[in-house]
């Protein structure tokens, strides 16, 4: 057996755990399955997560601990299964999720992922349209999801405004400040911005299918095109997802040419709204890491005060 790179995978490769893996896999395969070889994915999941492998047949593994696992998985999984149904997305084949002391395992078909280039990115843009073509009535979801550890209330409105404020700014806002990182100036600084964003939201726009939580690391490219994982999927503004592509690293333009390729883009309008709708990453970032993002949501306020 390949040994694992840190603590994490050796977690999961203890017998209370490994065994209910390979029972699963075994199952599902109609065959025996063991591990031999382990690939770390710690660095690339927001959980203990590895690639355990027989020499023939990979899964991806993820471990979720706690009071709130068991539903973070479920949801998860019900956000790969809309994304599939409704977007026509290519996404993980899930296995199972397995109860265990304390949590819950997730277990799903590895996906075997190549180099990103230029028409990687395009697919990635393509992909994300198509999911985004897929329309509802009411902003929202009838089920909540997670962003990461952080419950997301999906409740549904009728405007987007009132969502956005309500349901994706508001609780962040709460927690930024509940946690003791948000100066009371500032915060009052964001609530000031309730009023005004039927203005500063744009035209009216068609509730749409969202990733959720798009940064380009929760997409895999593959010889089938790219691939979504870890959606905190309900219907809302598609420029809400774009907004979120590069987050945490530049993107190159291929992956907004691959978006119009499917779908309009106003590229102005976009790039008006982009930082609006990274209101609520800001706010989360702050509440859950500290206080040093504090100077992109002053940076955030500052552009909009001016409009």
């Amino acid at each position: 057996m390949t040994p694992p790179r840190d603590e994490s995978a050796n977690r999961l490769l203890r017998d209370a755990l490994r065994i209910p893996i390979e029972r699963c896999v075994s199952e599902h395969l109609g065959r025996a399955w063991r591990v031999t070889a382990v690939e770390d994915k710690d660095d690339e999941a927001s959980h203990p997560a590895a690639i355990l492998s027989d020499g023939a047949y990979a899964v991806f593994v993820k471990l979720g601990e706690g009071p709130i696992a068991a539903e973070q998985f479920e949801r998860e999984i019900a956000g790969l299964h809309l994304l599939a149904a409704r977007g026509g997305a290519l996404t993980p084949h899930v296995i199972g999720n397995l109860p265990i002391d304390g949590g819950v395992v997730m277990v799903m078909e590895a996906v075997e992922a190549i180099e990103r280039g230029r028409r990687q990115w395009r697919q990635i843009g393509r992909a994300l349209a198509r999911v985004n073509g897929a329309k509802s009535e009411r902003f929202g979801l009838d089920a909540p999801c997670y962003w990461g550890d952080l419950y997301r209330d999906n409740r549904p409105l009728a405007t987007w405004p009132d969502f956005f404020w309500q349901r994706r700014v508001a609780p962040r806002l709460k927690g930024a400040v509940d946690a003791g990182h948000l100066p009371l100036a500032l915060a009052a600084e964001v609530e000031k911005l309730a009023a005004r964003l039927p203005t500063l939201c744009g035209p009216t726009v068609e509730p749409a299918l969202l990733h959720g939580d798009a940064q380009q690391n929760n997409f895999i490219s593959t010889a089938a095109g790219a691939v979504m994982i870890d959606p905190c999927a309900h219907y809302g503004h598609p420029e809400f997802d774009l907004a979120y592509v590069d987050f945490f690293a530049p993107v190159p333009d291929e992956l907004f040419e691959g978006y119009r390729e499917i779908a309009p883009l106003d590229m102005d309008g976009f790039s008006q709204r982009c930082d609006l709708w990274r209101l609520p990453g800001w706010l989360a970032m702050i509440q859950v890491v500290g206080p040093q993002y504090v100077d992109e949501l002053r940076a955030i306020l500052t552009r909009y005060r001016r409009e």
